[in-house]
């Protein structure tokens, strides 16, 4: 057996508990996997600190002495802090604070013993003091053979077992002296040659012990270039592959229905990058491949009108359309969207849904299947077995990323040949983000705002300022303008939240006495809150109360005012997404933030950067950078699934295209994956698309 699959509870120090633990809090079953499993970061541990040095700007120290005494401190009635006053012989005093399993330190750690302390300095009542630390007995620890010293993630629960970073640290120690083999490469000679790479054995034992900085740095960049090449790899083999087996339907002409609108009934004129992407669109379905197309568009950019005049060319080459929307709000907006568009077009466009039934259903359902029902608008309700086509020859699908590829591979199941497809997003997506999460899709972007259109001014007030704040609004209103208030509404505290908003609400009437409000959440019915939406889009009701299930797709162009509350609890592209939902009409429109005043680093940088810019691109970038792939919206479900375990998206740009790079090259030379020198990369993508990596979601 290949010792990377040796069960882990076998190796020295582990056993069947640990290996439990190990297993359901890590992941981790095989030495393999924990060879995998790579420190989140290096401690020179040769060097020891005085308490004297110490400041509250020092990344991670360590310090030998010893604890003077202990003291406990109520901090409510379940809760006590647990500080150990320690000195290291100097006459200075530290303070080591546990704020969580305070009474295990208790009995852990004596008085008068030596120890090494290691933690991050910070100051609290002008005394140095380090919250929950490493601490090992300084008699166990040879400081003299200790270099850089790897760090581990582990979970609470594994901390409360006695299974710190310092157990994993040595069961890694135990395992990197148990492979005496050399591990096999997974990439080919020439390419380590080529793009100077450290090879793979090396790269393993050195990234959990590296001599220095430079051995390090060498070993991650072997390691993060294999996992990005992978996957790479696998998307393009992937849609090359797709676009050798499956051929697309031809639309080889623009007829009356296109033309009729173009010169009819378009509403304003198209900008120019509107104008390009129906170019590319219009070469993409009449080249006789299946067309895959992301359309990356800002909000309000105009891309359900691109989506429209794509649909009426497959129209006029007697084909259907369907248009897929993640939700029954969006769903509606769409199609009553398309229906002003076309006026009195002779294009019959149908909504299907979960709350259309009975014989209404029934009308559409014959519809399709008989040909007279041309446009389809619907949620995931269309991809059910029921609903038939007889000719489906393009389909777009909106806020891809709230649908998984097996939904989206449903629909290619109602057409003889695949349909056309064009994904539209209006979360502007980096573009090393966008080669990894839709690698296997041309990009098109409409990165120009229709005519008319003023930017929104977006500005941050602190919630001490409410009063003046519902001044602007009543101005507003008084112009004529409507006006949202979001309130968050995060899982985590779903019920706190809802009373908030509930009492909000109420509170937002007694403000507003002579005006008229709505309150729309997640929680409603689907019915109650369609009405409620209609009320405010009809301007029935002046101010509309929400939680974020207004983010995506509502459009009334009189709304000038979006204000959001505890502004604090929302990601940058949140806060993006919310912000679009005004600035549709021709007046100037404001995005008002309200935050406390107690804001982290990362949060004052997420509000400015919403105030100076309303490009949503750089907006994406921002987010990417702050918060990492696996938190960007909609992103878990849609590409990135799969677990990087060193690479970093948003850091690794360059390694990224390098991978991509080298990835083509290979696809390229060697379409059909049967050429013998490239043998090692195949049998390597099998044997990794055989793993838990969900690599489905990719392709």
């Amino acid at each position: 057996m290949n010792i990377l699959q040796q069960d882990i509870q076998y190796l020295p120090g582990v056993g069947p508990n640990r290996k439990k633990m190990l297993c359901e809090e890590l992941g981790i079953s095989t030495i393999g996997d924990l060879l995998q499993y790579y420190p989140y970061r290096y401690v020179d541990r040769s060097r020891l600190y005085s308490i004297s040095e110490l400041n509250g700007e020092m990344p991670f120290v360590q310090v030998c002495g010893y604890i003077l005494s202990f003291e406990t401190f109520k901090m409510s009635a379940r809760k006590e802090r647990v500080v150990a006053h320690f000195t290291d012989g100097s006459g200075k005093v530290m303070d080591l604070v546990w704020f969580v399993y305070g009474k295990s330190a208790l009995t852990k750690y004596k008085v008068n013993t030596k120890y090494v302390v290691f933690g991050k300095p910070s100051v609290f009542n002008g005394r140095i003091q380090v919250a929950h630390p490493d601490i090992d007995l300084a008699e166990t620890l040879e400081l003299s053979t200790m270099k850089m010293l790897p760090y581990y993630h582990t979970t609470e629960k594994m901390k409360k077992a006695g299974m710190n970073s310092r157990t994993i640290e040595k069961l890694t120690k135990t395992m990197v002296s148990t492979i005496k083999e050399t591990l096999p490469e997974t990439l080919q000679p020439d390419m380590l040659e080529r793009l100077h790479l450290m090879g793979r054995d090396e790269a393993l034992r050195t990234i959990h012990y590296p001599q220095n900085a430079k051995d390090l740095e060498r070993a991650r960049v072997r390691l993060k270039f294999e996992e990005l090449f992978y996957v790479q790899l696998n998307i393009i083999r992937y849609a090359s592959d797709h676009r050798r087996k499956y051929r697309g339907y031809v639309f080889n002409r623009v007829g009356d229905l296109f033309n009729s609108f173009y010169y009819h009934h378009l509403p304003f004129e198209l900008t120019g990058a509107q104008k390009r992407v129906i170019r590319e669109i219009r070469k993409d379905t009449g080249s006789g491949k299946q067309m895959n197309r992301l359309l990356q568009g800002d909000v309000g950019s105009g891309k359900t009108l691109v989506a429209l005049m794509s649909m009426l060319i497959a129209l006029d080459n007697g084909y259907q359309a369907c248009i897929m929307a993640p939700t029954e709000i969006l769903a509606e907006q769409h199609s009553q969207t398309i229906r002003d568009f076309l006026g009195d077009m002779a294009v019959r466009v149908e909504l299907l849904t979960g709350i259309v039934k009975g014989k209404k259903r029934e009308e559409v359902l014959n519809g399709l299947l008989t040909g007279e029902v041309q446009i389809l608008v619907g949620t995931h309700a269309v991809i059910e077995d029921t609903v038939q086509f007889a000719r489906l020859g393009f389909v777009v699908v909106d806020e891809q990323h709230r649908f998984g590829v097996a939904q989206r591979a449903k629909l290619w199941s109602k057409s003889q040949n695949p349909p056309h497809v064009l994904v539209m997003t209006a979360t502007p997506i980096p573009r090393t983000l966008a080669m990894t999460l839709y690698g296997d899709l041309d990009v098109s972007v409409i990165d120009e705002l229709p005519p008319g259109r003023k930017p929104i001014r977006t500005l941050h007030v602190y919630d001490n300022r409410l009063g003046t704040l519902y001044n602007g609004i009543h101005r507003q209103i008084e112009q004529g303008r409507q006006v949202y208030i979001v309130f968050p509404l995060i899982e985590e505290s779903e019920s706190m939240d809802l009373k908030n908003l509930e009492d909000g609400f109420e509170q937002l009437k007694v403000v507003f006495p002579e005006y008229r409000l709505s309150k729309v959440h997640g929680k409603m019915k689907p019915k109650e809150k369609e009405e409620e939406m209609q009320r405010f889009v009809s301007g029935e009701t002046q101010i509309l109360v929400a939680t974020t299930v207004i983010e995506v797709g509502v459009n009334v162009p009189n709304a000038s005012v979006m204000v959001i509350l505890e502004a604090q609890r929302f990601g940058l592209s949140q806060l993006h997404q919310l912000r679009g939902r005004v600035g549709r009409g021709a007046d100037q429109s404001f995005c008002i933030l309200v935050t406390n005043y107690n804001l982290s680093a990362d949060t004052r940088k997420r509000i400015d950067i919403m105030c100076d810019t309303n490009d949503g691109f750089r907006i994406a970038e921002a987010d990417l950078k702050l918060r990492g792939p696996g938190d960007l919206e909609g992103t878990q479900q849609s590409g990135m699934a799969f677990d990087l375990k060193i690479a970093d998206i948003a850091r690794d740009g360059q390694l990224v295209q390098l991978a991509r790079d080298e990835a083509q090259r290979i696809v390229e030379d060697d379409p059909t994956c049967q050429d013998a020198k490239y043998l090692v990369l195949w049998n390597r993508l099998r044997e990794l698309r055989k793993t838990n990596i969900n690599w489905a979601a990719i392709s």
